[in-house]
């Protein structure tokens, strides 16, 4: 099975006072606006890493699920939040690392079985994958 999906931006003007508009496939995005300050600057409006980020934390927790389920358990809520580092380095910017943090609420599961099923959903999902950069995982279950 092969799935595309797509995503779009639009740009005018240079880098600094250059403009941008993303728009995703389902409509999430609509002409979103981002642009350099909101993306090195801390200005309103997107940017390429929250997205990376969202995508990252809502595929890992995807996977967690399919996981869960596999072990017959199930997740009664599960919230993550993914981090994404963007770093100067000597040949430019490079994301340098993506950090995951986990809350769950599992009935029937022990820490040891939750870590390693959360691991190997940190490890298995596809945007894992994608990024060839340091991937850390805090998971805490909670009661």
């Amino acid at each position: 099975m092969k799935i595309n999906r797509t995503g779009s931006v639009s740009w005018k003007g240079g880098i600094k006072d250059g403009k941008g508009a993303i728009t995703t496939e389902s409509g999430a995005l609509t002409a979103y606006p981002y642009g350099f300050a909101s993306r090195f600057e801390g200005q309103k409006g997107s940017n390429p890493e929250e997205l990376i980020a969202a995508a990252h934390a809502g595929c890992f927790t995807m996977a967690l699920a399919l996981i869960l389920g596999e072990a017959k358990l199930t997740a009664e809520q599960m919230d993550t939040s993914a981090v994404v580092t963007l770093e100067q380095v000597t040949d430019g910017y490079a994301i340098t690392a993506v950090h995951l943090t986990l809350k769950a609420k599992i009935p029937g599961v022990d820490q040891e079985t939750f870590e390693k099923l959360a691991a190997a959903a940190k490890a298995g999902c596809p945007v894992s994958k994608l990024l060839n950069t340091k991937i850390t995982l805090d998971a805490t279950l909670t009661a």
